[in-house]
């Protein structure tokens, strides 16, 4: 293990100039990036004589830790110092010279390294900057050596957040352990633990035993993604639970790790596992059983039963007493008011509250709750959805279904996590390669993560106060063991990290990547199962009105030849090297491979062109494309490129509660005889098929003739609509497709409006 990585570092050396060098193509390999680096000329170099000093008993957990890593790293041992002489590495704290919470300063001369922190937190994050400098220097038998430098450096935002979900699928205490190691060492603050779902109680509770005997377990699982038709299972029980010995062994691991726990108890949705065990806490009595499937289920809490309220607040009570953090996550999200609605004790509390809607019944939930956790010196964070019905007084909004909810919530003056599903989902895909393991759905690079900024435009500067930080979140829906979780968090969980530490001018992605290639050396030594392709090819297609498209390849992988083909073939050494962009005339596959030197790196990326009469023609949509289905290229829908089952490559266009209808404009009268369209059916992603689609031709674009009619679309994914129709002269096509509207009452999402998801019009 010593010689391999050895032999790692002196590539990555060459690669970049060695730090006591100080060459232009030094990188000093901070991740976040420090606020201030100055290099300079010298060098430490630590050995066997090496001493660590604390200024305070305090330190010395974090001392012990910095000698665990020279240890590992070094082979060595350092010793304990009662002064700060030469050789040295001092720790203190001053926080006159770092007036900033959580901020430090490092110094590292020919002599001594000092560790100066404004608090005790701050001495931990220049430790972890420091052990990431020893990560990536030479090492010899005289020990390791640091470049020298003064490193001023204090966060951006004082929340610094990674969610996981324990619910859907359970992770044992020594990896929950090891993720808040990998939280520490890239100075988040925050551990959201999500304890409590529909398919898993995870949280010892000793007045109510149920929740561990019952709610803890569930008959099954679904195989394979949650949108496919039928359902299938594995037919095993399933399930586990932490003790609160556990709980609190894990807080207390956490604290010396300067990370807060704050815990989530889901209400009054996501009840299923806990109204298995105590059916008369639901508004039909029951019975009930732990989901297992995922979803969302309209059997809640029921609001009118004061029953339902005693029993979480004797929950709460024992959480309070394992979880020291200020905040207490009580969910508020997803939440159907189907069953609030007939339910006679429901209505009874809305009367006698004089609360106008099931949406205020919610409200009335939350501040309740609240209410109680104030009383205690506790304050609640929820999901957006508490907005609905009015925002409880002290509540800390946690924006997930994009920014409007967290913007509201700061216009209101209340605090604000920001926690978009479209920017900070990390179990979404983060790969378009066809072979990457299964996820929630969407496309969520490195890139896009890395280049999201919590602090809204739309604020005010006086409102910018009330963004407190940021927060990803990690869904377990499809991440089955504790290497998929990894795979699916890291890197774009260090990339979370930058943007929740580093000041938004000091962001730069290029040089974010620089030192992320030299971190894979630091997360294969952590043993950390990461997506190590991220500087796969990036890619794009300009459609243009002459009938092309054109294709653009780059990669951000330094010194790399991009090779294609445009014969289905997967590209080898002899294929060519992409230069300039170039077009695509006719139907055909295109592949592409990077290659560093005679290597290929990465996937073959491949994408198929269908090249038809619309291609770039003219084309005017009645309804705008609507949030994150709205493609940045406007001839999307008549490209040549079909968009892919993950539904957010681009590719998709979707129309929220309104209906479809476009005109395509071929320029001159000519034969059809062949129209089409594919339409994405998922009733799980609330993606609708039309109730009609209807084609019609015309010359003039006045009047239109309907030849072909479909109101039946039976594949529960990508219906490929493909019609003959008797040979016509036409100029002008249109299609109209008639939005389902509201979603029906017992399918998921009932209540909302419906996608109608539409891609790639076909006209020959």
């Amino acid at each position: 293990m010593y010689k391999k990585r050895f032999l790692i570092i002196c590539f990555v050396m060459l690669a970049y100039g060695t730090f006591a060098q100080h060459s232009q193509n030094t990188v000093f390999p901070i991740i976040p990036r420090p606020a201030s680096l100055v290099p300079s000329d010298e060098h430490f170099q630590l050995n066997k004589s090496t001493a660590i000093f604390v200024s305070r008993q305090s330190l010395q957990p974090s001392a012990d830790l910095l000698k665990q890593a020279i240890s590992h790293l070094g082979h060595f041992a350092v010793l304990s110092s009662e002064n700060k002489k030469e050789n040295v590495i001092s720790l203190e704290t001053d926080a006159t010279e770092v007036p900033e919470k959580e901020g430090y300063f490092l110094r590292i001369s020919q002599n001594k390294v000092e560790i100066t922190g404004h608090d005790e937190a701050g001495v931990f994050y220049g430790i972890q900057s420091l052990i990431q400098l020893l990560y990536l220097n030479q090492s010899s038998s005289a020990g390791l050596q640091l470049p020298g430098c003064a490193v001023k450096d204090s966060p951006r935002f004082s929340y610094r957040g990674l969610h996981l979900d324990v619910g859907r699928n359970f992770f044992p205490v020594s990896f929950i352990r090891k993720y808040i190691d990998l939280l520490s060492f890239y100075k988040f603050n925050t551990f959201h633990w999500h304890l409590t779902e529909d398919q898993g109680w995870r949280i010892e509770i000793k007045k109510y035993p149920e929740l561990q005997s019952v709610s803890a377990f569930r008959d099954e699982t679904i195989i394979g993604h949650k949108k496919d038709s039928p359902h299938r299972f594995d037919g095993k029980k399933y399930g586990g639970f932490y003790t609160q010995q556990e709980v609190k062994e894990v807080v207390e691991y956490a604290r010396s790790k300067y990370v807060t726990i704050i815990p989530e108890i889901e209400m009054p949705g996501h009840a299923m596992a806990a109204l298995a065990a105590y059916p008369n806490l639901g508004c039909t009595g029951g019975p009930y059983k732990t989901a297992t499937f995922w979803g969302v289920f309209d059997d809640v809490f029921c609001a009118g039963n004061d029953s339902t309220f005693h029993f979480l607040e004797d929950v709460l009570s024992e959480v309070l007493a394992l979880f020291p953090s200020k905040y207490i996550h009580i969910g508020g999200d997803e939440c159907p008011k189907t069953q609030w609605k007939i339910c006679p004790k429901c209505q009874k509390r809305m009367k006698d509250e004089h609360l106008k809607d099931e949406h205020e019944l919610q409200s009335y939930f939350i501040r309740r709750m609240e209410k109680y956790l104030n009383s205690k010196q506790r304050e609640i964070i929820g999901w957006d959805e508490i907005l609905e019905g009015g925002l409880s007084p002290k509540a800390t909004v946690m924006s997930w279904r994009g920014e409007e909810g967290g913007i509201a919530a700061a216009q209101q003056k209340h605090d604000v996590i920001m926690s978009p599903e479209s920017h900070l989902y990390l179990d979404y895909y983060q790969s378009l390669n066809p072979n990457e393991p299964i996820a929630a759905g969407g496309f969520t690079p490195l890139k896009k993560v890395y280049d999201y900024d919590p602090v809204p435009g739309e604020l005010k500067p006086e409102e910018y106060q009330y963004i407190k930080g940021i927060q990803a979140n990690i869904w377990s829906e499809y991440l089955y063991n504790q290497a998929q979780v990894e795979y699916m968090v890291f890197p774009r969980a260090i990339a979370v990290s930058e943007t929740g530490w580093s000041a938004k001018t000091h962001k730069n992605y290029e040089d974010f990547l620089k030192r992320l290639r030299l971190h894979k050396i630091i997360l294969r030594d952590k043993k950390v199962n990461f997506f190590d392709r991220f500087e796969e090819l990036n890619f794009s297609f300009t459609t243009h009105n002459d009938g092309k498209v054109s294709v653009h390849l780059s990669s951000t992988l330094p010194q790399a030849n991009i090779r294609y083909t445009t014969n289905g073939k997967n590209p080898g050494m002899n294929d060519k090297v992409f230069k300039n962009d170039f077009f695509v005339e006719k139907s055909t596959i295109f592949k592409a491979q990077l290659f560093g030197g005679t290597k290929p790196y990465g996937k073959v990326f491949e994408q198929s062109f269908d090249f038809h009469k619309a291609i770039g023609k003219s084309l005017t949509l009645k309804n705008k494309p609507k949030g994150n289905f709205n493609p940045k290229d406007p001839l999307a829908l008549v490209n040549g490129i079909t968009g892919s089952l993950r539904y957010n490559d681009g590719q998709w266009s979707g129309f929220s509660g309104e209906n479809f209808e476009a005109v395509i404009d071929l320029g001159i009268v000519q034969n059809i005889q062949k129209l089409g369209l594919n339409i994405l059916k998922y009733h799980w992603q609330r993606m609708w098929e039309p109730n009609v689609l209807v084609f019609y031709l015309s010359e003039n674009g006045k009047d239109y003739k309907e030849v072909y009619r479909q109101k039946t679309f039976p594949e529960n994914a990508v219906n490929k609509v493909r019609a003959s129709v008797p040979l016509t002269k036409a100029r002008f096509i249109k299609i109209e497709a008639e939005n389902k509207g509201i979603i029906p009452k017992g399918e998921y999402g009932a209540g909302n409006k419906a996608w109608l998801m539409i891609d790639e019009i076909y006209v020959n």
